[in-house]
């Protein structure tokens, strides 16, 4: 059976019909299981589970490019997609693998690019079932934070622990690190010893300094509007929580029922 583009654009990109739902769902389980493997082969694990996890890894990446394949094959403006954002993060994600011949160990840093692909995933209130705007907003805020940390830390782990494995053992390690230095916090207990290392710990304190308290801000701004809100569901489009003086509906303008 030959593969239609109009279809295989449409469920690349589909988070309504199950079939989009499966397809996209299965991608960011993907993405999170990579993760894991990278986390996972930071700690001193048997030899031979260390050569299966690179195995499943290796399969992984041929499936993200098999993905960015039948992308690039089923958009119609193949230009604009190559130079759009998720595009080049995917490219960024799967390039390691193939230049795996050759001996470029720092491009084995981008791979790190790859958690943002699951931003794309938080573009649709129905693929994680969040009922409310505010709420979508929020978990897209945390999940944001938690992928910049994550990202940082895999970078960090990667320039650091060949020139400093004893205080950036494993992922853990990192991820603390991360975390004290992007919240300003800065114990002091572990340090960078590399030059790009320091530099990662600049663009982490830029990064923690800008970012972090704005998100944060955000976020508790939601929390506090969510919490003076009432369960009022709307006959109209089944929007369940709604302002506690509110006598329309925000989002289809129907009259509430027990505000009338």
């Amino acid at each position: 059976m030959l593969l239609n583009k109009e279809k295989t654009a449409f469920y690349l990109k589909d988070l309504e019909t199950p079939v989009g739902k499966f397809v996209n769902l299965t991608i960011a389980g993907l993405v999170l299981l990579s993760s894991v493997i990278f986390v996972a082969q930071t700690y001193n694990i048997s030899e031979e589970l260390r050569l299966f996890l690179d195995l499943v890894d290796k399969a992984i990446l041929l499936i993200f490019a098999a993905e960015y394949l039948l992308r690039l094959w089923s958009e119609e403006n193949k230009l604009q997609y190559l130079f759009s954002f998720y595009s080049i993060i995917d490219l960024i994600a799967i390039f390691p693998f193939f230049l795996g011949i050759v001996d470029i160990s720092f491009i084995r840093l981008l791979r790190w690019f790859r958690i943002l692909r699951l931003i794309r995933f938080i573009n649709k209130k129905s693929l994680f079932g969040v009922s409310t705007e505010d709420s979508l907003i929020s978990v897209r805020i945390l999940f944001t934070l938690f992928a910049i940390i994550f990202v940082y830390s895999g970078l960090i782990y990667q320039v650091e622990h060949p020139v400093n494995s004893k205080n950036f053992a494993t992922f853990l390690d990192a991820f603390y690190f991360s975390i004290v230095t992007m919240t300003t916090v800065g114990f002091g207990d572990v340090t960078p010893v590399s030059e790009l290392g320091r530099l990662l710990t600049v663009l982490m304190i830029l990064t923690g300094i800008a970012l972090i308290p704005w998100q944060v801000g955000d976020l508790i701004r939601r929390l506090v509007k969510t919490a003076n809100q009432v369960e009022t569901i709307c006959t109209g489009c089944g929007l369940a929580f709604h302002d506690t003086d509110a006598k329309f509906c925000k989002i289809c303008g129907t009259k509430l029922k027990n505000n009338s």
